[in-house]
């Protein structure tokens, strides 16, 4: 590049420079940055520098200036403070529908958002671990493209796949796709799932957005808005249990009084609840049964049980029956 050509990205060049090799631990001189742009092709003059750094502040970058016999200077404050960019760098390593490629990216590009010395914090925040992330590299631009599809109001078409015993993601039915209305993108239990009226059956149903492939946006425009206008989705989420759904009953749960954040945690405060005595409480909480309720249950241990209905009771004690035949 022409040495006319480098001049005219001076002011872009220094600010990149302050963003990515200063902070308040690492300024950097009127030398250091009359140094840094000669490296990029870039003559700068020192008395020039202080002017660009007037522009740059004009321009509204948070610089400060530390006179000295020669000044230094540094960014005080970015888009993003450390500890959110920690956060985020969490946030995107531990999400199971991100993949571990995608994840790395991600990473990669929030350390851009520091200086190089604090991206380094964030390297070392990056553990790898053995938890199950998805496989399926499109599931960003699936969401996306529900996303388009929901606000123009239009249907999609997708093939679902689901694991076989090889480890094998293979298609469901016989490899014959899938057209649905989407309606409202869910996340639950660390996954994405579309919620989507299927018109050939006249229900809604929901699936998992990382095992859809070869989705398309189709020109008709979306069915099934009336059954969409009387669902209940706050009701839906807090009767579902990891996205199994069941038939939806109202169950009465006697637990112990130091289970009550915990059930209110999973119903929301709108349930019945109430105390029996000093140690125990009656919830009656909107379920829809399934192994992952039964589950839950399970995990609680002997602190609480299912009072009525009895069928629901005879279901749970038929559930840890056969768990419990499969042990012996």
């Amino acid at each position: 590049m022409a040495r006319l050509e480098n001049q005219k990205l001076k002011l872009v060049a220094l600010r990149d420079i302050l963003l990515s090799k200063t902070d308040e631990e690492h300024p950097l001189s009127t030398a250091d940055l009359v140094e840094e742009l000669e490296k990029l092709g870039i003559h700068a003059e020192r008395k020039s520098i202080y002017t660009d750094i007037q522009a740059l502040e004009y321009y509204g970058m948070d610089i400060i200036t530390v006179r000295n016999r020669s000044n230094y200077y540094y960014v005080a404050h970015r888009e993003f403070e450390l500890p959110e960019l920690k956060t985020l760098v969490d946030v995107v390593q531990s999400a199971r529908f991100i993949t571990e490629k995608k994840s790395r990216e991600l990473i990669s590009k929030l350390e851009h958002q520091t200086s190089i010395y604090e991206a380094k914090q964030l390297s070392r925040n990056v553990i790898i671990t053995n938890r199950s992330k998805t496989q399926n590299e499109n599931i960003f631009y699936n969401v996306d493209m529900i996303h388009h599809a929901l606000a123009e109001d239009k249907q999609i078409r997708f093939f679902y796949y689901e694991w076989n015993a090889q480890k094998q993601l293979v298609p469901r039915r016989g490899g014959k796709e899938y057209i649905i209305s989407p309606w409202a993108l869910i996340w639950d239990n660390e996954n994405y799932y579309l919620l989507g009226y299927d018109a050939s059956v006249s229900m809604l149903k929901h699936y998992r957005v990382d095992k859809m492939k070869r989705m398309q946006e189709l020109s008709e425009p979306r069915l099934g808005k009336e059954v969409m206008d009387r669902f209940d989705m706050a009701s839906f989420q807090r009767a579902t249990f990891g996205m199994y759904s069941g038939d939806e009953v109202m169950v009465k749960l006697v637990a112990s009084a130091q289970l009550t954040g915990v059930i209110l945690d999973r119903f929301g405060t709108g349930i019945t609840l109430r105390p029996l005595d000093d140690s125990t409480i009656e919830a009656y909480v909107p379920v829809k049964i399934s192994t992952q309720f039964f589950g839950w249950l399970t995990a609680l241990g002997t602190g609480i049980q299912i009072a009525s209905p009895e069928s629901v009771r005879q279901e749970y004690m038929q559930h840890l029956a056969a768990i419990l035949k499969r042990c012996l």
